[in-house]
């Protein structure tokens, strides 16, 4: 599975509506087939800053994702939205879903 977390620095006249001025990337991408999640966070620290988490649920599914129209369309209707260039983390990890942490159990 590939996880991805990209954290955005969006400009004070967009951060209200930001996630809903990127509906249509957001739908288009949660319909792939092999995406697992693309869910959109607020920072709590930061109220300009959103993090996207976003499950793939393998190398086929990942590069379908980038190389998609919706993919491309998204990017530039971001671009004027942000601040400086996104900061990424992207890692193939094993799995397919998100675990129960083992350090704290809820019974």
């Amino acid at each position: 599975m590939y996880f991805i977390v990209v954290k955005y620095q969006v400009k004070p006249e967009f951060v209200e509506n930001f996630v809903e001025l990127n509906s249509v990337f957001t739908n288009a991408t949660r319909g792939e087939e092999g995406n697992l999640w693309f869910d959109w966070y607020r920072s709590v620290d930061d109220p300009n800053q959103y993090l996207l988490v976003e499950g793939f649920l393998d190398d086929d599914a990942a590069s379908r994702h980038v190389n998609s129209e919706h993919f491309a369309n998204g990017l530039e209707t971001m671009r004027p939205m942000l601040v400086s260039t996104p900061k990424i983390i992207s890692r193939k990890v094993e799995g397919s879903s998100w675990d129960e942490m083992g350090e704290l159990q809820i019974d």
